[in-house]
Order: C-alpha cells, then sequence, then structure tokens
C-alpha cells in the first residue's frame, strides 16, 4: 500500500492543476487498476501504483521528448529512484512500444526499460484501455474510437492507436477473462 499512496500524491502533485483532464482519467484507470487485486494477487499494489503514474509524463514539469510513457519512466526512475518494475510498466503501457515506433524512439523505449511481465502489463492496459479522459469506465472498443476522434488519420497517435488496437483488445479480453474465472 506504501506504494500507491506515494504514487497517488506524486500523480496527483503532477497533473490535478495543469491537467485536470488528464488528472480525472488517472483517477478512474486507478479505480479500475484496484478492481482486478482478486487477479493480481501480490502485485496488486504494483499495478495500483503503475495505474496512478502511467500518465505523469504528459505534465508540463516533465515533458522532454513529448513521447509521455518515456518521459514519466524516465523520471520515475533518475529522479524518484523508483522500482524498476514500476519504471518498465509505465514505459511500455498500453501499446507503447507501436508509439515509440512512429516516433522514431523504440530504440530508446526497449534499451532503457524491460518489458514487464505480460500479464502485469494487460492488467494496466485494461484499466487505461476501459477508461474515458473523463474517468468514466467504458468498453474498450469504444475507449480505441475515443481516442480516434480526437487526432487526425495522419497523427502519430491516429496512426499508433490504429496499429496497436489488436493488442489492446487483446490484453483486455485477457484481463476480463481472468476476471471471469475467479468471479
Amino acid at each position: 500500500m506504501g506504494h500507491v499512496l506515494w504514487a497517488r500524491a506524486l500523480a496527483r502533485k503532477l497533473l490535478e492543476e495543469p491537467l485536470p483532464r488528464r488528472w480525472a482519467h488517472t483517477q478512474g484507470v486507478a479505480e479500475q487498476a484496484e478492481t482486478l487485486a482478486e487477479v493480481l494477487g501480490e502485485n496488486a499494489d504494483l499495478v495500483v501504483a503503475s495505474a496512478w503514474l502511467h500518465d505523469i509524463g504528459y505534465s508540463p514539469a516533465l515533458a522532454a521528448t513529448g513521447f509521455h510513457p518515456l518521459d514519466g519512466a524516465r523520471y520515475l526512475r533518475r529522479v524518484k529512484q523508483a522500482d524498476e518494475r514500476l519504471c518498465a510498466l509505465v514505459a511500455h503501457h498500453s501499446g507503447a512500444v507501436v508509439e515509440a515506433e512512429e516516433r522514431g524512439l523504440a530504440a530508446e523505449l526497449t534499451g532503457e526499460f524491460g518489458f514487464p511481465r505480460p500479464d502485469l502489463l494487460e492488467a494496466l492496459t485494461y484499466s487505461d484501455m476501459t477508461t474515458g479522459p473523463d474517468g468514466t469506465h467504458l468498453p474498450v472498443e469504444q475507449r480505441l474510437a475515443e481516442i480516434l476522434t480526437r487526432y487526425e488519420p495522419g497523427h502519430i497517435v491516429y496512426r499508433s492507436i490504429t496499429r496497436s488496437s489488436p493488442e489492446l483488445v487483446k490484453a483486455v479480453r485477457a484481463v476480463e477473462d481472468r476476471l471471469n474465472t475467479v468471479g
């Protein structure tokens, strides 16, 4: 629980005032992650902490490359000396490798941050991809469609989401299957 309280306080500090809508989304993502405690077991705190921190790279105080997973993970590692597993989850969340390829940052992302455990990354992706920008929970297909409405077809994010959608949906379905097994 210590990681979660620290992560929530840090995310609030970095997002609440400068990016209130991003803060609302982050709160919803963390809420979703909390619902996965039964399937995550001893890793629940790690995933919930990563949910709080997954978008801190959007903070104007941290943005360096303009690629929020990398900026957030670098900050966590360099400034906060955070757990490497936490940094890896933030770095690789929600199809980040695909967007890193689109941005020409794939070698940096994968060279600096190892891949997290697949089940933990799926849990964070599930939490993010089933939460809208205002923090409401919604189906993954609706979330992906919502993201695409915010960008022109040639935009990096549009291209990245289009390319990574099958894997994002697959991750969400894997978590839903795990939830149905324990429920």
